[in-house]
């Protein structure tokens, strides 16, 4: 029997509905990082309750929380945004880039920092019964570190132990074949893959050759055109739908910072209500069918994000 693990409970991947697939919801990150960078931090759960109740109205019905231990995840704040909201919410375990996480990885062994990603999709997160749902890996920009490699290692280990999907971080893209190369040396199939942040390098032959390596491809930065025109991401979609990837492709808009956040005052954007309200009909006026909307936002995501029974 496929499941989908959430925050309060396992649900059938039936009732899943539209998905983003990467964001983060509370996101606190440590010094010097946090005084370098106060927009970069998430530390309001009755903004996230807002912002999270917009989504909703919107017709969105669940998200992925990429945010790792090493920035602050909580278990318990996550379920709380679940239960106020309705919506569904998928957490994490495994860490984020080095910049981040290396204080947390050095010198643990790949078996031990798998240890701890069991625990959490099994028993729980932080001391709670909340548990996990997807495990996360992450690269840093055109270099895997020692660190991250140990993390890798670990993610492919929790994987082969609980069935539970796999979602990367690229560092702008980069390094999507290599992260590929390394779990699927390790045993993970493809097909229980998401490589992250790849709207970060629009490239139609970088994107095509990783398609055809079978895993996902998560279009996860929509609405920030300081790195790419949302109309070309529209364009590159068709593309990969155009080569027979349409159900490779995920969406999301990985919004970690307060000023893309209208909950947070006037004059933030673009807000989670973005993707539903201006990218979908964006993509629908630019051809593509409802039908593979839907398949993009609601099927896809249920298809990866399912554990099946062991």
């Amino acid at each position: 029997m496929a499941y989908i693990r959430t925050v309060r409970g396992d649900i059938d991947p039936r009732e899943l509905g539209i998905t983003y697939m990467h964001e983060h919801l509370y996101f606190l990150p440590p010094q010097p990082f946090a005084s370098q960078d106060p927009d970069l931090r998430l530390d309001d759960p009755g903004a996230a309750i807002r912002e999270v109740t917009w989504f909703k109205k919107a017709g969105g019905n669940a998200i992925v929380e990429m945010t790792t231990p090493e920035l602050g995840r909580n278990a318990l704040v996550l379920r709380r945004i679940s239960e106020t909201t309705g919506v569904h919410i998928i957490a994490t375990t495994g860490y984020n880039k080095a910049k981040f996480s290396a204080p947390w990885v050095t010198n643990h062994s790949p078996e031990s920092l798998a240890e701890d990603m069991i625990r959490d999709l099994l028993r729980g997160m932080d001391n709670t019964d909340v548990r996990a749902g997807v495990i996360k890996a992450s690269s840093s920009l055109n270099e895997i570190t020692s660190t991250e490699s140990l993390v890798f290692t670990a993610a492919a280990l929790a994987h082969r132990a609980t069935g539970a999907p796999i979602s990367t971080h690229t560092e702008a893209g980069t390094l999507a074949l290599e992260q590929i190369e390394r779990l699927t040396a390790q045993s993970v199939p493809p097909h229980r893959i998401l490589i992250g942040h790849l709207d970060r390098k629009l490239e139609p032959d970088y994107l095509l050759a990783i398609a055809r390596t079978g895993v996902y491809l998560g279009f996860d930065q929509i609405g920030k055109e300081k790195y790419a025109s949302d109309n070309l991401r529209i364009e590159m979609i068709k593309m990969l739908i155009a080569n027979g990837h349409v159900d490779q492709i995920m969406l999301s808009g990985d919004l970690a910072r307060k000023s893309y956040w209208p909950s947070f005052g006037f004059g933030n954007g673009p807000g989670l209500t973005y993707i539903l309200w201006r990218f979908v009909s964006r993509m629908i006026e630019e051809g593509i069918d409802r039908a593979i909307v839907h398949r993009l936002l609601v099927e896809n995501p249920a298809r990866f994000l399912a554990w099946v029974e062991k």
